[in-house]
């Protein structure tokens, strides 16, 4: 076992020591032992320090151990990176078939989606966490309280408590560039159903909490205490203000209106800074800091994604399929890696100033070292004015430049299918682009590391039209992999159609102020990113021990008065953001300065066109594709027309000991797959889902 693979394994070995320790903090936090017993006895030392105060107690216990396990989750991803090199041996995967189980789908249709048996557990012991403690504080509180009134203010006081444990793991899904992620073996793409849970038990709780407490006010007739903002206490309207931007922001999720009214679901949850804002107002900072790990991550990761957001991308070329589909070319920094199945997502001011919509990444890092490319189909109001925009020869938007602006990439950190003796990708539509990537990334693989065995692939792709099949030409590459099948089925159609498909590419001259596509945080992302996590939370605690010890504490421990609660919060807030920012910047510009030493050379062959030749402004070329464009595969594919696949049947024949099950495209595709890999039949598929709902 070589050094890097010890070191990843001691890492992942302290992450789950701390998890469970901090895990079991938040087992204990309901009960006497730790309310009467341990906690004063914490709270006795640190509040004799003057410079952290009453939320020092919190920021130790609570928010420490979480940004130590995403520094160590940087230098864990940082060392995969590294190991992810195709020249560097790839060890086969075991098979543990009782671990595989764990990761077989079990729960298909239903509100949740597709549920595997490890997240179906995982969020089970969570219910039972937020039972536990809801229940440990009422039976608690209920003893020395009979009053039906007070008993009604107690379980609304711990209905917001429990919410709380919700609020502390909501924002963790949410940071797309977040170390944590990876470290886990999961997306950012993956874990969106994630926060949609958490969101909606977050809302319920302080719906709930809300609701108890009206009650209340209105029963002792103390309805005024709606409109309290106390000094030094809870501050009552701001917790009111906090809920209204809540639910909100939870009206729009109905599944009706947020696909119906996408752009409001999208715009509303810009209110989660108003919602945590007047949070922080309502409990104070204290008692935030405990919530604070997650938000911290996520606002670190939202301001180097504003950041990255700025820079205009140089756009080389587009091509437009007869499928209503288009391919476009960026310009990328060679030192930019990623794996397949990344996503980037994509802002075209001309088309919207505010959208920014996510797609797959179909280039390969290294066998396309200077370009990367991203494919769209025209499903959408975005999507389709972009694609009339780049088809019309006479739109002025493409007689200059186009000015594009990428987030990412986002996606896995290994590539765990090469781990299978056969890898099956069924796909429906556009669902093929991710296994555009894997075929990619499987070529470029066996021709640099031929001492790995490569799984045998089959790619099972189903379409409406004969024209759709022209998604097979993207596939085209200077090698085709000898184990690869590619079994295509044209569903709405019983024979070819004697079509003359043509692609259309469209060159575009680049802007001065535009650049190749890199990582907002250069090669080493990884290791900036625990430097800026490390070095903003520094300057956030010395900013914090500065304002307490000769502002604060001098007011609350000199004088008569006692230091506005809000204000205290605001301060606190002002500092969190200043240290994010400065680190953030500082580690952006300098490596904006190294990538732009680099970027000279890319800058020579700029406004070539694909094949190399020189193109004037706004030139477009009229490519004509073979009249079966699959055959640039040669006798790799085979169409069916007017049938669709028989997954059971396809599934089943699939030989190995260790099949990877991947299913890509509309929803009733990937449940089929599921269910068909959950079954207590095939012991050797290991399912995995792409989901395109963000």
């Amino acid at each position: 076992m070589d050094r890097e693979r010890v070191l990843s394994l001691a890492i992942r070995v302290l992450v789950l020591i701390l998890f469970l320790g901090w895990i079991f903090l938040w087992v204990m936090m309901p009960t006497n032992t730790y309310r009467k017993k341990w906690l004063p006895k914490v709270r006795e030392k640190s509040y004799k320090s003057t410079y952290f105060g009453s939320e020092g107690t919190s920021l130790l216990m609570y928010t420490f151990p979480i940004l130590f396990i995403a520094i160590l989750g940087c230098v864990y991803n940082h060392l995969e990176k590294k190991r992810s090199d195709p020249n560097v041996k790839t060890r086969k995967g075991t098979k543990h078939h009782g671990l595989a189980m764990w990761k077989q789908p079990a729960i298909v249709k239903g509100p949740l989606g597709i549920v595997s048996w490890t997240e179906l557990t995982l969020l089970t012991m969570f219910i039972i966490l937020l039972v536990w403690s809801f229940a440990t504080y009422l039976h608690n509180s209920f003893i020395t309280e009979k009053m039906w009134e007070i008993r009604l203010g107690s379980a609304g006081f711990w209905l917001g408590i429990v919410g709380n444990i919700c609020l502390v793991f909501l924002f963790f899904p949410v940071a797309r560039g977040s170390s944590l992620l990876p470290l886990l073996g999961l997306t950012s793409e993956g874990c969106i159903k994630y926060h949609i849970w958490l969101g909606h038990m977050t809302m319920a709780f302080f719906s709930a909490h809300g609701i108890c407490f009206l009650i209340y006010w209105a029963a002792t007739n103390n309805i005024s205490q709606m409109i309290k903002w106390a000094k030094t206490d809870i501050s009552n309207i701001a917790g009111e203000l906090a809920l209204v931007f809540g639910l909100i922001m939870w009206a729009t999720t109905i599944p009706r209106i947020r696909r119906k009214f996408f752009e409001l679901f999208l715009y509303t949850h810009y209110l989660y800074i108003l919602f945590i804002v007047f949070f922080i107002f309502h409990v104070g900072i204290s008692y935030a800091c405990v919530m604070l790990p997650g938000f911290y991550l996520f606002v670190i990761d939202r301001y180097l994604r504003f950041l990255q957001s700025r820079r205009r991308v140089r756009l080389l070329s587009a091509r437009l399929l007869p499928c209503q589909t288009l391919e476009l070319n960026f310009s990328k920094h060679p030192g930019l890696k990623y794996n397949p199945t990344s996503t980037m997502f994509i802002n075209i001011p001309s088309i919207s100033k505010l959208q920014w919509h996510p797609f797959t990444i179909t280039s390969h890092s290294d066998l396309e070292p200077e370009k990367l490319s991203v494919v769209i189909k025209c499903e959408g109001t975005w999507s389709s004015k972009l694609y009339k925009t780049l088809s019309s020869s006479s739109s002025s938007a493409i007689n200059d430049h186009f000015q594009v602006s990428l987030e990412g990439p986002y996606g896995p950190v290994s590539t765990s299918f090469l781990q299978f003796d056969t890898l099956l990708m069924i796909s429906g539509g556009s669902g093929i682009t991710p296994f555009i990537s894997i075929i990619k990334h499987i070529i470029h693989n066996s021709s640099y590391s031929h001492h790995n065995k490569t799984p045998k692939l089959l790619l099972i792709s189903a379409f409406k039209t004969t024209a759709d099949l022209t998604f097979l030409h993207l596939l085209q590459t200077p090698t085709t992999p000898h184990n690869l099948q590619i079994e295509a089925y044209v569903t709405r159609e019983k024979s070819p159609q004697n079509e003359n498909p043509q692609i259309r590419s469209v060159t575009f001259k680049s802007h001065i102020e535009e650049s190749a596509a890199a990582g907002i945080l250069g090669r080493n992302g990884w290791m900036w990113l625990a430097g800026v996590i490390c070095s903003s939370f520094g300057i956030f605690l010395i900013f914090i021990g500065v304002l307490n010890r000769y502002y604060i504490y001098p007011i609350d421990g000199n004088t008569n008065d006692v230091f506005a609660l809000g204000l205290k919060s605001f301060l606190h807030m002002l500092g969190l953001c200043f240290g994010v920012f400065t680190a953030a910047t500082a580690a952006v510009l300098w490596n904006k300065r190294e990538t732009a030493k680099e970027e000279r050379q890319i800058q020579n062959v700029e406004g070539a066109t694909p094949n190399g030749s020189p193109c004037a402004i706004g030139c477009e070329k009229e490519i004509e594709l073979e009249s079966d464009p699959f055959q640039v595969l040669n006798q790799s594919v085979n169409v069916h027309y007017g049938e669709r696949p028989n997954l059971p049947r396809m599934i089943e024949e699939c030989k190995g000991e260790n099949i990877g099950v991947m299913a890509s495209g509309p929803k009733k595709l990937r449940q089929e797959v599921a269910a068909i890999c959950g079954s207590a039949l095939p012991k050797n598929l290991h399912y995995h889902s792409i989901r395109f709902t963000w």
